[in-house]
Order: structure tokens, then sequence, then C-alpha cells
């Protein structure tokens, strides 16, 4: 490999080293980049000493020397060893909030960069007034969570599991707050208690016309949500067999590695500014898995399948990576075209769409011949409707319908009361507080046995 518009080589990390300079120049340019560490000009290894410790010096200057923040948009990895010779890596993506900058200089010639042929070189005012004035602001970082009284249990368990204990100032760190200290929206997304649900439907046939089973998973932190679907799908992705005249075949209807990438895929690029949550649909001869999010603007398919990586919600990419749930960054297209091609990819104007055809029946023949059943909510008896169950579930004591109504980040009141309200009411699974003043401006509405029974 020699330099070129995405490749840049450094000998070796030192605090003379503008390392700042080119990953800004990254950072602000379409495509992105790797910068190698270990390589001199001419493309020759000469390694690094201490991989461990420079990667530590690199992720805090990184996360220290640039503006906006660059966290979730860079990685890291290790180099195989040629020869006794270990380099270093650096994954640096293209980002949302351009213009990027040296804290220390601001939006600025000296401060911004932009990479043109093999060099950063400083980037003209007019631009940076333009790409600041055209700055992403509608992401998850920056709008602020309409609940506050969050908690964050399950994350902390998760970081626990792999030994990266969450300090005292984690929401900062893990940048869950707006500019002004509030919660953001990715706080919202990960807290123990919430109003996103994934859904994972099944179809008798090849249509969506008879559903067989529709299962949600959600109301609680992004990542335990994300692990019940990949278990969901674990268990459906069955083995087949196939006998042949020399040796048994044992085939899953998905290859595993593409179906969990697109999993996470779908999941940590999906637009949550627009509340529409990921899905994933089973069908006789195929899944697929549709996520709210276009392409990056200005970013072509040619592009996309080329690897150019855009993160759209660094936040989460970078909770899913500590976590070991995403390998590094532009990992996973890769792995999902190597089994399935580009072909399984389908754009639309608002929507990404991959289908992964069956290498076998989905169902059997039991399955296909059993009746279709009513579509409920996981632990919720088939009298309750998904409307309900999601209403049962946000609960934990009285409230006003008003406030229900904010907990399912719903705006339509008579669609609430309709969908929500009144047939909760029906089954008997809430009650009101006040049943002689039903239309007291103090009414309000707590869980019956029956559904503290169902939810158990």
């Amino acid at each position: 490999m020699t330099e070129n518009h995405r490749i840049e080589y450094k000998r070796e990390l030192t605090p003379e080293l503008d390392l700042e300079k080119e990953v800004i120049a990254f950072l602000n340019t379409r495509e992105g980049g790797l910068i190698y560490l270990g390589i001199d000009k001419t493309g020759k290894r000469v390694g690094v000493a201490d991989v461990d410790g420079d990667m530590l010096k690199i992720k805090d200057r990184i996360k220290n020397n640039i503006a906006p923040s660059a966290m979730g948009l860079f990685d890291m990895v290790e180099e195989e060893q040629t020869q006794g010779v270990h380099c270093i890596k650096i994954i640096v993506a293209s980002g949302s909030e351009q213009p990027y900058a040296k804290k220390k200089y601001g939006m600025t010639e000296k401060g911004c960069f932009l990479r043109i042929g093999t060099a950063a070189e400083p980037m003209p005012v007019a631009m940076i007034e333009k790409l600041f004035s055209t700055r992403t602001r509608n992401s998850i970082g920056k709008i602020k969570a309409h609940r506050q009284a969050l908690s964050f249990e399950q994350l902390r368990i998760y970081y626990e599991e792999k030994r990266k204990p969450l300090g005292k100032q984690f929401k900062i760190n893990l940048e869950l707050t707006t500019e002004d200290g509030a919660l953001n929206y990715a706080a919202y997304l990960l807290a123990d208690e919430n109003g996103t649900s994934i859904k994972v439907a099944k179809y008798r046939g090849k249509d969506r016309i008879h559903l067989i089973e529709s299962n949600e998973y959600g109301y609680c932190s992004l990542i335990k949500a994300t692990k019940s679907v990949l278990d969901k799908l674990d268990l459906e992705n069955k083995t087949a067999s196939t006998i042949t005249a020399k040796e048994r075949q044992d085939v899953r209807l998905w290859n595993p590695i593409a179906l969990r990438e697109a999993v996470i895929n779908a999941i940590v690029h999906n637009d949550y500014t627009r509340e529409v949550p990921p899905k994933f649909e089973i069908f006789a001869d195929r899944i697929e898995i549709t996520s709210a999010c276009a392409l990056p603007e200005g970013l072509t398919q040619a592009e996309f399948f080329e690897g150019y990586s855009i993160p759209r919600n660094k936040e989460l990419m970078r909770i899913f990576k500590d976590l070991d749930m995403v390998e590094h960054l532009g990992s996973g297209l890769p792995r999902i075209t190597e089994f399935f091609g580009p072909e399984c990819f389908r754009f639309t104007e608002n929507f990404l769409r991959v289908t992964f055809p069956a290498s076998g029946p989905v169902y059997s023949a039991t399955e296909i011949e059993a009746p279709v059943a009513d579509p409920v909510t996981p632990q919720v008896t088939p009298q309750v409707t998904p409307q309900v169950g999601q209403l049962l579930r946000v609960f934990t004591g009285e409230h006003a319908r008003q406030e229900l109504q904010t907990l399912l980040r719903l705006a339509d009141r008579e669609h609430f009361r309709k969908a929500y309200l009144l047939p909760a009411l029906a089954a008997g699974v809430i009650e009101p507080t006040l049943p002689d003043k039903p239309n007291s401006r103090l009414q309000q509405y707590r869980l019956t046995e029956k559904a503290r029974s169902l939810l158990k």
C-alpha cells in the first residue's frame, strides 16, 4: 500500500506529531480514512514498541483535543504481526457534525483541516462557515430526553461484566448529556425504562397476511433489548441437515455471522429521532430487517459498499464497541456482503431494508398447519392487544392520563384513549382511582391484580 487520500502513514507517536490534524482531516472528509502508526512514508513497517501504551495516548489525545467530540467515530486495532513487527491502525469515520477542529484554535484555519490528496490541508474560512451552518443538530446526543429521572442499572451490569465499571461521571464520559448538562435521547434509549420497543414478527407465508407470532423487546435498556432480539433470532435460525453420499451437511437458515451483523447495524444506525425503531420480520422463505435510516447525505450506494463509514449514532456505536457487541468501525458490512452480496440491501428515501433468503424451509409442516395466533406481547395473554401490553409496562404506581401518554411518547390524545386506555379498562387490567368521578381532573389509573398476574 502507498499513501493516498484515505491512507496516512506515521512512523511513531511523539509529542511533536500532529496526530489531531490528521484525524480532523479525515473526520471532515466524506470518506473518512485510515492512519497507520509504525509505518514510514515509504511504506516500510518499522513497528510500534508499546502498542497498548500508544493506543491509550491516542485515545486520550483525540478525546481531549478535538471538538465536537469524536468519540464513537474512531477505532484502533493492532495490525497482524509481521516478523515481530506490530503496527496500529486508526480507523476514522466521517463525522456528521462537521467541521471538526482542534479545541485550542476552534473553527479557524489553524483548527480545521481537510484531506486533499495525501495531505491534511487547512480548511478555507468560507468552507468552515458553510459546514457549520449545515451542521447536524437533530442527533440523539443533542436532543434532550423528555424524561430526566432515568436509572442505568442494566448498563452498569453490562459494563461490569466486561470489567469496565462505570464511575460517577459515566453520563458525561459516555456523552449521555446535552451541552447544558441534561440527559439526552441516547441516555433515554440506554436507560432501564423507556418507551422504545423492537418488534420481531413471524408470518405463515411469503407476505404479511397471516401473522403467526409477534414479539416486542424493549421498554428497557437498548443493550438488553438488542441481546433479546439476538437470542430470539438465534433460536429461529434453525439448522437444516442434508444427507449426501459422503457426509451429512448441517446448514443454518441464515449465516449467523451475517445475521448478527445485520441486527447490530440496524439497531445502532437506526434514526431514533423519528421515533421509529427497527423491525425484524420472518417469512416462509426469508428474513427482512428494516431500519429507519437512509444513506447519509452525499454518500452514494457505491461508496457505501466500498466501506465508507458514517455512524449515525456515535454515542451508541461507542457503547456497543465498549461492550464488544461491535468489533470495529466498518467491520459489519463486509461480513454481510460476503455471504449474501450487496443485492440483499434495498434503499429508499427513508428506510434501509436487508433481506436474507433462507437456505431451506423456514417452518416445519406442523408450524405451517398450526392455527394463526393473535399478535401478543410476550407474557401478556391473547386477550390483551400489543398497545395495552405497552401501556401496562409503563406503570410504576398511579398515573394521570397525560403522564401515561407522555411515557408512551404519544402525541394524539384521541388515539391514546381509543387504542390504549379504553381497551385496558375494558380488559380489566387497569382501573381508575376515582371510579365515581370519571371526568375528574384528579383522575388517575393503576394496575389491577389481573394485570399484575399477567406481568409476572
